[in-house]
């Protein structure tokens, strides 16, 4: 791929995030807060540092994040008793509740949208998420970019 083409890459992925980050999750959750409450759900339960990696979050906002899920009641902390300084945590029942609307809601956005394309863009779509998620793992697990 030339610099234009990694440059325009670059560009429409900023662009897609911005507006579906813009849209509202219907929870009252920041884009942030949603992605680790999914995460929680899909993987918990998990240590606070793996949570903080897989987010990308510095410990100031992970603990923001994770204090506002705990406050709703959306996600449990669990104190290791052998190390109390070490947290997990898991989903309780109105967490994965909510991350399923959450899920709902954005899937809709997204098919509404995809319904406004042609049917070859949407094919082609398709066709290069398997690039794109090799793509993104790929980028998660090279730090020597960042």
């Amino acid at each position: 791929m030339d610099d234009d083409a990694a440059i325009r890459l670059r560009r429409v992925i900023a662009k897609l995030a911005r507006q579906l980050n813009a849209s509202s999750t219907g929870a009252g959750l920041t884009p942030s807060q949603a992605s680790a409450l999914g995460l929680i759900v899909a993987r918990g339960p998990l240590g606070l540092g793996e949570l903080a990696e897989l987010e990308g979050l510095n410990p100031t906002m992970l603990s923001r994040v994770v204090g506002k899920l705990h406050s709703l009641g959306l996600i449990e902390r669990i104190r290791d008793q052998a190390d109390l300084r070490n947290v997990t945590v898991v989903s309780s029942a109105a967490g994965r509740r909510v991350d399923k609307q959450i899920k709902a809601r954005r899937a809709a956005a997204i098919s509404q949208w995809l319904e406004l394309l042609g049917t070859e863009q949407v094919a082609a779509l398709t066709a290069a998420l398997p690039a794109l998620e090799v793509l993104a793992d790929t980028m998660r697990s090279d730090r020597t970019l960042r």
